[in-house]
């Protein structure tokens, strides 16, 4: 039996246009990005002779959406482009790029039309901070939009019940793991200690996917004087808001408390496990997650992927994690804090390709 793939249908209030799109999720393979496709379906008795335009936006939310000051919103836009598709300009086997476009458009009839829209490759990955349990609305989000709508020209304002927005979003999957084992080694020394103290973290891979265990290595040769207690690990996850203000927020999502100990002249080879996942997270505040589409669950924040000829500051937020490892090293002149980190990615795995021949229809009512 043929694998079922949703198509998404929005119709606006008044009936006049309808967007029908086989995808919400658009990977970034870091070397180029999915099109943005769909078809638009009119209806010429409630256009009135308008015409129908539709539009792709990327947006910078740092404010909730009814928030201004000063005539300043809280937000920006990163991208806009739009493109009038009725009256068509172009013929409709120019702006059809994929064979479910193609079935979209035979099903539909006479009044359907195609969108295409390319991303620029400087754009960021949909991602937005979790807002606390009394907080209302996002307070801090990266989120793209596909919005069609129809009007005397592009640029007068839109009416809400002739216009439909629909959300999507630019996500990454994880590169092809390398061999290298993420490893970070130091030897402390201490006063009144003749030998010192040698720590090493490592981690089994570089690249963990949302919901694996993160499984760490640590080894300690404690030579020095010095007794070791209260050993920790814990996986941060670092946000940098670089955009408006190069804010950052560093969350542990993730801890391991031991009560391991490594007395003075003996040593610790031990594995220890951490999970980082949004299920131990929820309602904190400042947490990055994914971006969300409407009644649909997300997962922590992806690690960012930045091309090397982008601007990092064009980016947003910028997620990145790490595992840090933490001890007291106690003595009879007193305790020292001693800790490491190593760096690793947190991502999805790229999905099995399958094939696409049959569809099941999905209506979105409401905000998306």
């Amino acid at each position: 039996m043929s694998p079922k793939h949703v198509v998404f249908k929005k119709v606006s209030r008044d009936k006049s246009v309808a967007v029908y799109m086989a995808k919400r999720d658009f990977v970034d393979h870091c070397d180029f990005v999915d099109p943005v496709d769909g078809v638009i379906v009119i209806d010429p008795t409630q256009l009135k002779g308008k015409k129908v335009y539709v539009m792709l936006s990327c947006t910078f939310r740092y404010g909730r959406q009814d928030m201004d000051v000063m005539g300043v919103a809280f937000r920006r836009d990163l991208f806009v482009v739009t493109r009038q598709v009725y009256p068509e300009l172009q013929d409709k086997e120019q702006l059809t790029h994929t064979k479910i476009q193609q079935k979209l458009l035979r099903k539909l009839g006479d009044n359907a039309y195609p969108f295409f829209f390319e991303f620029p490759d400087n754009l960021p990955c949909s991602v937005s901070l979790q807002p606390g349990p009394t907080d209302e609305g996002k307070k801090c989000a990266v989120e793209f939009e596909v919005k069609a709508f129809c009007g005397e020209n592009q640029d007068e304002k839109i009416e809400k019940q002739s216009s439909v927005r629909l959300t999507i979003r630019k996500i990454q999957f994880s590169p092809e793991n390398t061999a290298v084992v993420p490893v970070a080694e130091m030897t402390f020394e201490f006063l009144m200690s003749e030998k010192p103290l040698h720590v090493k973290l490592s981690l089994s891979k570089e690249t963990f996917y949302h919901g694996e265990p993160v499984k760490a290595n640590v080894e300690i040769n404690n030579s020095s004087s010095r007794n070791i207690k209260d050993i920790s690990l814990t996986v941060e996850q670092v946000t940098n808001v670089v955009l408006y203000s190069n804010d950052k927020y560093v969350k542990s999502v993730a801890r391991e408390e031991t009560e391991d100990s490594v007395p003075s002249g003996t040593t610790l080879k031990k594995d220890y496990t951490l999970y980082p996942l949004l299920a131990y997270n929820k309602e904190r505040r400042g947490i990055a997650l994914d971006g969300r589409l409407k009644h649909e669950d997300t997962n922590l924040a992806s690690s960012s992927i930045v091309k090397q000829e982008v601007l990092k500051e064009v980016q947003g937020m910028l997620v990145s994690y790490k595992v840090v490892l933490k001890m007291i090293a106690s003595g009879m002149v007193g305790s020292s804090d001693v800790s490491l980190e190593v760096p690793f990615k947190l991502m999805h795995p790229k999905p099995e390709q399958v094939n696409l021949m049959t569809w099941c229809l999905r209506t979105l009512n409401g905000p998306t």
